[in-house]
């Protein structure tokens, strides 16, 4: 099966399944898309206070692909994110204030503390679960995972589809390859998205392949393979429809290409000194998602500014209630750490291993200036 560029219309009057979307979905998209880039400019002020625990990972200019994507699945599929796609987690049913008490490291985080960013997941028995999981951060790991997912759907002949966001980096590892060629040879309903944004961290495109272009490689393991501008929401929701259409059809595997760019770095440390002088600010200029769909409310479907500026000011009021709710949260305790690491006992003592043992034995594991050597040999304390 060949690989094609651009698909430009199914509907009546030329019109794609995105154009085709009533207003009040339309509208949607904007929500979702200014939800995402209001969050994670708070997350950078946050961040600036030394609230934010670890790295702080941007989706600017790319947040038409996740939310256009995502929104194509239903509530039973299952996503799989990477973490510039913030957006689609969004939509898929993660809250702001989840995430903020994520990259803030609260103890009633989704992970307690102990994981950065969005690797959180809800992920099980469709309808009883938000059908998102937590990702792993090896380069084209989850591309193998989710063809497990979908192999499970199989099998237990669900109406599922999965989906699995790669950069454009991960397509040069080895998991990458095996997971997309057991996906198509299974015939497993699963739609592999890259995220063409032109750097794999700091290594540009030419330099980590020599495809031409990512789609291509489509042909080379027999599956459906698309391209298209990645800073449309609506186009993005088009091929991905009919990708998701595809796999619950039982029509396999599509690898979609999405042409982005990627205007942070890839962490707010990178000062993206990679880049050649003026590109960022051309993308930002000419070709910025929410600028370019605003100018299609506006114009083509008669939007009034006002809705939008409702829609904006609804956007900081959720933003701001869940920031209070974030820094107001406890951080972990100690003993959090051992909550979770076992199915059973689900919460374990400290120092469980030393049950029944002769302290004694111990010798001079710890030095006497710890304060504890006494009580180590069972002596006072």
């Amino acid at each position: 099966m060949g690989s094609r560029r651009r698909r430009t219309s199914d509907g009546p009057g030329g019109q794609h399944l995105g154009e085709m979307l009533p207003l009040e979905r339309k509208l949607e998209l904007y929500y979702w898309m200014r939800f995402t880039r209001t969050l994670e400019e708070r997350l950078v002020a946050l961040y600036r206070q030394t609230k934010v625990v670890g790295g702080l990972f941007r989706s600017l200019g790319q947040e038409a692909d996740a939310v256009g994507s995502c929104y194509a699945l239903e509530s039973r599929d299952v996503m799989s994110p990477l973490i510039r796609n913030m957006g689609a987690m969004l939509v898929k049913g993660a809250t702001p204030v989840e995430i903020l008490k994520q990259y803030m490291a609260k103890g009633d985080s989704p992970t307690r503390g102990r994981e950065l960013n969005i690797h959180f997941g809800d992920v099980g028995e469709a309808g009883k679960t938000r059908g998102f999981l937590g990702q792993i951060s090896p380069l084209g790991d989850m591309v193998p995972v989710m063809a497990g997912v979908t192999m499970s759907f199989k099998m237990r002949r669900e109406d599922r589809v999965g989906l699995v966001y790669v950069g454009d980096g991960a397509t040069s590892t080895g998991a990458f390859h095996e997971g997309i060629n057991f996906a198509a040879v299974q015939k497993l309903p699963l739609v592999v998205i890259i995220e063409n944004n032109g750097y794999a961290y700091s290594t540009p495109t030419a330099k980590q392949t020599a495809a031409k272009q990512f789609v291509d490689k489509a042909i080379g393991y027999g599956v459906y393979g698309e391209q298209v501008d990645g800073n449309d929401v609506l186009a993005v929701y088009d091929c991905t429809k009919r990708a998701v259409d595809r796999a619950r059809a039982g029509e396999g595997v599509s690898l979609l290409e999405f042409m982005t760019f990627r205007r942070k770095g890839h962490a707010e440390h990178d000062n993206q000194s990679y880049v050649p002088p003026g590109e960022i600010e051309l993308w930002a200029a000419e070709n910025d998602p929410i600028d370019r769909y605003v100018r299609v409310l506006l114009d083509r479907e008669k939007v009034e500014q006002a809705t939008l500026d409702e829609i904006d000011a609804r956007i900081v009021r959720e933003v701001d209630a869940a920031t209070d709710e974030a820094e107001a949260a406890p951080l972990p305790q100690p003993l959090d750490a051992l909550i979770g690491v076992y199915a059973d006992p689900p919460v374990e003592k400290p120092l469980w291993y030393r049950e029944g043992a002769d302290v004694s034995s111990l010798g001079k594991e710890r030095a006497e200036g710890w304060g504890t050597w006494d009580a180590s040999k069972g002596g006072p304390r």
